[in-house]
């Protein structure tokens, strides 16, 4: 089975480099998910700057992700001191991980919380699609599909938990794929 990526932006509330209590918060928070998360059962992979450093995303080296790009609705500071986002995009062996990475423990909590942090947009805050095995996703296909969800719905190429599908394209909902199901493929 090919594997799943999964890109995640979201536009803070204030730069990350802003020192307001609720900034530092989301980011140490961030920190001890993220981490979790990486050691999640069905997670093989995340974007990671190619020289480990830290700054500002878009003057990153990532490597075999690629060039570091936003959504066009993304209308905040690009400089290590202005930045207000977050981003992620990693790879997962299928949706059951993922979903069950994403909905329990610490990941959960911070959802529940994402508004402290975020601002609501009106845009969708993930999106996945399949990739052919041994191929890297780059940022730029992730902010494309995530752009092509927000205009057209979920479609094999870009989609949801609630609507999502399988590698060849099948609609997976009706298998019982989704949040509020028990059963994620």
């Amino acid at each position: 089975m090919p594997p799943l990526a999964l890109y995640t932006f979201g536009v803070l509330k204030s730069p990350l480099a802003d020192p307001a209590p609720l900034t530092r918060e989301f980011y140490d928070v961030g920190e001890a998910v993220y981490e979790k998360i990486s050691q999640h059962p069905g997670h093989l992979a995340h974007a990671q700057a190619a020289d480990g450093e830290r700054g500002s995303h878009f003057e990153m080296d990532w490597g075999a992700w690629g060039e570091f790009v936003v959504p066009t609705w993304y209308d905040k500071g690009r400089t290590v001191e202005t930045t207000a986002l977050a981003a992620t995009l990693s790879l997962w062996t299928g949706l059951r991980p993922a979903f069950d990475a994403i909905y329990t423990g610490q990941h959960r909590e911070a959802l529940n919380r994402r508004y402290d942090w975020f601002e609501r947009r009106g845009h969708p805050g993930y999106v996945f699609w399949w990739v052919p095995d041994g191929v890297t996703p780059t940022w730029q296909d992730g902010v494309t599909r995530l752009e092509h969800l927000h205009a057209h719905g979920s479609a094999p190429h870009a989609f949801t938990f609630h609507d999502s599908f399988t590698p060849d394209g099948t609609p997976a909902r009706k298998n019982g794929v989704g949040p509020n199901s028990d059963r994620a493929h």
